[in-house]
């Protein structure tokens, strides 16, 4: 059970419906990397070699991106940063940390740079107990609950 939202105006309301609208259209991108990661790390552990390894990310990359990259490039600016706080909440992991893990440190910093470009960054971490991370924490535990 949850109160009433009660806004101090209209622009504050405005604003608070706008981030849920947004939340909701990131939120399943953020909770399906967390199970692909989790997907691709146990099959990576057991693989022996490195060369494999890269063949192995390679594939899985190309795959992602025949399977979601136009989903992702319909994300506006800020559904995009929602999605790097996101990532780090269903991960653990920042977007940038992930990035050289998998991809190694070149690629990691020509992603971030791209990213700086558009006014986000890969590093940012997801803290729920202040800002605005605190209302995107309640909004998805309202979703994850169904009520919204």
């Amino acid at each position: 059970i949850t109160a009433q939202r009660v806004f101090k105006n209209n622009i504050e309301k405005a604003k608070y419906y706008r981030l849920v609208w947004n939340v909701k259209k990131a939120y399943p991108y953020a909770v399906l990397a967390g199970v692909k990661l989790k997907q691709y790390n146990n099959v990576l552990e057991q693989m022996p070699a490195e060369a494999q390894r890269k063949i192995y990310m390679k594939k899985a990359e190309q795959e992602l991106k025949n399977q979601f990259e136009k989903d992702l490039k319909k994300l506006s600016v800020t559904q995009g940063r929602i999605l790097i706080k996101l990532i780090d909440r269903e991960t653990g992991n920042t977007s940038y940390a992930l990035v050289k893990q998998l991809r190694g440190s070149f690629s990691a910093f020509m992603w971030q740079s791209l990213a700086r470009l558009f006014g986000n960054n890969l590093k940012t971490e997801y803290d729920p107990s202040k800002g605005e991370d605190k209302q995107i924490e309640q909004i998805i535990h309202q979703i994850e609950d169904g009520v919204m």
